[in-house]
C-alpha cells in the first residue's frame, strides 16, 4: 500500500486529516441551522480562499498561465461550487453521520469512473464492492426515509460524491499546479458560482447571529478547509493515493462519534448495519485489491496529479480530492 509507519509525521498527518475532518459534516449542519445552504457554502470558502491566497502572496508563489490555469478553474468549478452545492444541500436535511457514510463511496465511485473512462482496467472485485456498497447505501436511505430525512437529500449527497470523485479524474489531465494556487483559484470560482447560485435560489445574505454559528462556520474556514487540505496534501506526497484514501473509511467512524457528542445524533441500529455493508463495499471494491494485485492488474505506475496539486507514484490510481471529508 506504499505506507512507512515509521514515517510518525505523515501517520500524524493521516490521522490528525481524520480527526479534524470527521467534525465537518457536524459544523456544516450547524451552519445551515441557521444560513441558507449555498450562502453558507460560499462564506466557507471566501474565508478559506483569503487565507490560501494570502499565503500564495507571503511565498511568493507565481499564478498559473494557459492551460496550467485552466486546471485550477475546472477544480473550483466542480471540487467546490458544485460538489458542495450538493454537500451543503443534502446535509440541511440529512444527519451528520449518515451523510458522512455515504461520501465514504468517493474513493470506489473513483474507480469505477475511471475505468468507465478508461483510465484504470475493469476489476470483478472492483464491481462486486460497488454492489455490496449500492446494498449498504440503500440500506441507510430506507432507515434514513423512515426517519422523515427527504429523498431528495440522500441523493444530492450521493450526487456530492459522484461529483468528488470525478473531480479527480478530470483534474489530473491538466499541469501540475502549485497546491496553494490550486485550492485559492478554486475556492475563488467557487465562490463566484455557489453565490450565483444563492441569489437565483433567492437565499436570504447575512452573516450569522448566533454564536454557535460563528464558531462551526469557523471550524470550517480554519480547520475543515486549510488546515484539511494542508494535511491531506502532506500524506498525498508521502503515500500511495490507495493508502491515502483509507481517509474516507475512517472518517465516518468519527462524525458519528462527534454528532452523537455535540448534537445528540445517535445512530440507529439499522445505519449502523449499512454503514457497515458500504464500508465493506468500498474496502472491497477500491482497497483489498491493491495490495495482491497491484502489479499484475493494472499497468505499470505512473506518476498521476492529484486535485491538490501533488504528484504520486500510483498504479494509475486516481486521487479523490481532499472535498471528500466535507
Amino acid at each position: 500500500m506504499g505506507v512507512d509507519v515509521r514515517d510518525r509525521r505523515t501517520l500524524a498527518a493521516f490521522v490528525a486529516a481524520i480527526l479534524v475532518g470527521g467534525a465537518n459534516s457536524v459544523a456544516v449542519r450547524s451552519s445551515n441551522a441557521e444560513l441558507a445552504p449555498f450562502w453558507g457554502a460560499a462564506l466557507r470558502f471566501i474565508g478559506a480562499g483569503l487565507i490560501f491566497w494570502l499565503l500564495v502572496a507571503v511565498l511568493r508563489i507565481p499564478l498559473p498561465r494557459g492551460r496550467a490555469l485552466l486546471g485550477p478553474l475546472i477544480y473550483g468549478v466542480l471540487a467546490f461550487a458544485l460538489s458542495y452545492a450538493f454537500v451543503y444541500f443534502g446535509l440541511k436535511e440529512a444527519h451528520a453521520g449518515p451523510a458522512q457514510v455515504i461520501l465514504a463511496v468517493v474513493p470506489l465511485l473513483t474507480m469505477l469512473l475511471a475505468v468507465a473512462q478508461r483510465q484504470e482496467r475493469f476489476s470483478a472485485r472492483g464491481l462486486g464492492g460497488a454492489l455490496v456498497a449500492a446494498a449498504g447505501i440503500a440500506i441507510i436511505f430506507g432507515d434514513q426515509l423512515g426517519g422523515s430525512t427527504p429523498l431528495v437529500s440522500l441523493l444530492a449527497l450521493l450526487a456530492g460524491a459522484a461529483l468528488i470523485a470525478e473531480t479527480g479524474i478530470v483534474i489530473k489531465a491538466f499541469p501540475r499546479t502549485d497546491p496553494m494556487i490550486m485550492n485559492a483559484v478554486g475556492m475563488s470560482v467557487g465562490v463566484v458560482l455557489l453565490l450565483g447560485l444563492s441569489a437565483a435560489t433567492g437565499e436570504r445574505w447575512a452573516l450569522p447571529v448566533k454564536t454557535d454559528t460563528w464558531l462551526a462556520l469557523g471550524y470550517l474556514v480554519v480547520f475543515g478547509s486549510v488546515v484539511v487540505f494542508t494535511l491531506v496534501l502532506r500524506v498525498l506526497r508521502a503515500w500511495s493515493a490507495s493508502a491515502a484514501s483509507y481517509q474516507f473509511l475512517l472518517v465516518p467512524l468519527v462524525t458519528i462519534l462527534v454528532a452523537a457528542a455535540l448534537i445528540g445524533e445517535l445512530p440507529t441500529p439499522i445505519f449502523l448495519l449499512g454503514g457497515a455493508v458500504v464500508l465493506l463495499g468500498v474496502y472491497i471494491g477500491a482497497f483489498s485489491r491493491r495490495a495482491g494485485t497491484e502489479s499484475t492488474d493494472v499497468p505499470a505506475a505512473s506518476s498521476v496529479e492529484s486535485p491538490a496539486g501533488a504528484r504520486v507514484a500510483v498504479a494509475y490510481t486516481v486521487v479523490p480530492p481532499p472535498a471528500g471529508n466535507c
